[in-house]
């Protein structure tokens, strides 16, 4: 199975927590451009940025990046996808991973390990990854995402709520982290196959996705496969706020070469 993939960077200009974001500057450059060098950095065959908007378009070309023009209608970035790999008339077998504009801290490794992923597993036609869940907080905060796989690795269900629960452990209202199992905590990065993509795009949105709020339970309401791997190191914080913004800055300045 060849281990070629490619990198698609959708940048939103609207944010309401922190408008013109992928733009905002983050150690002298716009975050974008953090996001996309380190996507060069990973070993994609091609790195896309798309967009509806032109005042992004034209920053992204003047660092060099090629840039992918889409409907400013997408309700999600993977149906931004979906447009980017038809405009481009990409292969239905290639690999896609989708890699958040507002994420200037996600190690290039994770990229590169989510599409070899996919690669490896012909049964899935997404990948992604996840982290052991060992803090009682996280377990029962609606904000982490959990996620339950089988035995191959393969996802049995996404949830806000604490996956697995561990029944004798967890009643009368005690608050623990089930013991004998790991529960794992999704880190939301994606590989595609193409032609999962192109299916997407004639998906309606299932009641499981409305309810949890969770646009990979489409996949699986469709009976779509999705692997999930253990990641090979944590990710770093996105950028939703202006103090995300300086979290980040912060970061990336005690990463610098001194």
């Amino acid at each position: 199975m060849s281990n070629a993939y490619k990198v698609v960077i959708p940048a939103r200009y609207a944010s309401s927590r922190l408008p013109g974001k992928p733009l905002r500057e983050l150690l002298g450059k716009p975050m974008l451009q953090h996001v996309y060098e380190a996507a060069l950095r990973c070993g994609a065959e091609q790195v896309v940025i798309a967009t509806d908007d032109v005042r992004i378009e034209t920053v992204a070309k003047q660092f060099g990046a090629q840039v992918c023009m889409t409907s400013p209608d997408h309700a999600s970035g993977t149906d931004r996808l979906a447009e980017v790999v038809s405009s481009l008339g990409w292969e239905q077998d290639s690999i896609v991973v989708n890699v958040q504009g507002d994420e200037p801290l996600m190690p290039p490794a994770l990229v590169e390990q989510v599409a070899h992923a996919l690669g490896e597993h012909s049964e899935a036609s997404l990948a992604t990854l996840a982290t052991p869940l060992t803090s009682t907080g996280e377990f029962f905060d609606p904000n982490v995402v959990k996620v339950v796989r089988d035995r191959n690795g393969l996802a049995l269900y996404f949830s806000r709520a604490p996956i697995p629960w561990d029944r004798d452990l967890l009643q009368n209202g005690q608050q623990a982290v089930p013991q004998g199992m790991q529960p794992l905590r999704h880190i939301g990065i994606y590989a595609y196959r193409v032609g999962y993509l192109q299916r997407y795009a004639e998906m309606r949105v299932c009641p499981l996705e409305q309810a949890e709020q969770l646009e990979q339970l489409r996949a699986l309401w469709y009976g779509e496969r999705i692997h999930v791997s253990d990641a090979c190191q944590r990710p770093g914080p996105g950028v939703d706020t202006e103090e995300d913004l300086m979290i980040a800055e912060q970061l990336m300045r005690g990463r610098e070469p001194a």
